[in-house]
């Protein structure tokens, strides 16, 4: 099911089955990064999905604020027993992550096909 978001930060969300699948696009940083936050809470309080799929292809850039929201955003999915997985990582992203030894507590996929399946 399509969900309206109203948003430039997450033009688009729908649910499959048990997923919440969002798309964030642009910079995440200081400034936007309470907004993201706000999106990604008000979907996990209607919906509490077992699995939260973010597709960040289009996320050139996030800093360790945006790095909170996510950590925030997984200690609220797992209170229901759900995990999150991020798709399309950029470069950029995906070293932010690394270097942040991130890797290990989020699940990481190609796309969200693949993210379906893990």
């Amino acid at each position: 099911m399509d969900l309206t978001t109203g948003s430039d930060l997450v033009p688009k969300a729908r649910t499959t089955g048990d997923a919440l699948v969002m798309a964030v696009r642009g910079e995440i940083d200081l400034h936007n990064s309470p907004e993201l936050r706000t999106q990604i809470f008000d979907f996990l309080g209607k919906y509490s999905p077992k699995r939260l799929i973010l597709n960040l292809s289009q996320v050139p850039y996030m800093d360790s604020s945006a790095i909170a929201v996510l950590v925030e955003s997984l200690r609220r999915v797992r209170t229901f027993g759900g995990k999150i997985c991020l798709t399309g990582l950029q470069p950029r992203v995906q070293g932010l992550l690394e270097i942040a030894r991130l890797g290990t507590i989020f699940t990481i996929a190609k796309d969200e096909e693949e993210a379906m399946t893990k």
